[in-house]
């Protein structure tokens, strides 16, 4: 049997391990912040508890077998339903809060481990979490910038303006377009999206510029 203070322990520390994960999050106004990850990693904490040691009164029941596993195993896939409603589709190849659910899945993990005795294990996930959220974001950002491709959105109230801008786009050598779109509204505009593989990014303020110029233009929308 498990004393009450190595529960409260373990309790206490996966809200801790929680709030140190969650603090990160909060610090970028995020939907899952800080009260989110320690409740998710104080309820897979005392999930584990209960799943290795709430049951030890009919261990000895005849016919009576138990897997200590079942339940902290529904708390990996139970997490999914949680984590997905952190990730939100905002445009195309646009989303939001995978990171977030996947820290989210990760304290569980944490919850779990620190439930289980672990806490070596735990701690150092921890840390890990931490470091993968803070310190690898702005590095990856400044690796990865380069690569990144360039996404525009023009509507236009003209259709032949809306012609004359794909023509210039594609006979420009400043753009080398990767994907390219045309809707027609049914508010007599038209929705030209291009996604560039390479450009000019000089050029590409230029023509942006140029553009909120012209009387046709409706909307830029350009990330």
């Amino acid at each position: 049997m498990i004393t009450w203070q190595e529960i409260f322990i373990r309790l206490l520390l996966a809200s801790v391990l929680g709030a140190v994960i969650g603090l990160e999050r909060e610090r970028k106004d995020l939907a899952a912040g800080m009260r989110t990850h320690m409740m998710v990693c104080l309820g897979s904490s005392l999930i584990m508890i209960v799943s290795a040691f709430g049951f030890s009164d009919i261990l000895n029941t005849p016919n009576v077998s138990l897997d200590p596993s079942r339940m902290a195993a529904q708390v990996i896939s139970g997490i999914g339903f949680i984590g997905a409603g952190t990730i939100m589709f905002l445009k195309q190849k646009i989303i939001r809060g995978l990171t977030t659910a996947a820290g989210l899945w990760t304290v569980a993990a944490i919850g779990l481990a620190v439930g289980g005795g672990m806490y070596f294990a735990a701690m150092i996930c921890t840390v890990l979490a931490i470091f993968i959220l803070w310190i690898i974001q702005p590095l990856e950002k400044r690796i990865f910038a380069k690569f990144k491709s360039k996404y525009v959105r023009i509507v236009v109230t003209d259709r032949n303006k809306s012609f004359q801008i794909i023509d210039r786009i594609f006979s420009s050598k400043i753009f080398e377009v990767e994907s390219f779109s045309f809707d027609e509204d049914e508010k007599d505009s038209y929705t030209i999206a291009f996604r560039f593989k390479t450009f000019d990014k000089s050029g590409l303020a230029l023509f942006v510029k140029e553009l909120h110029a012209e009387s046709e233009i409706k909307e830029i929308n350009w990330d």
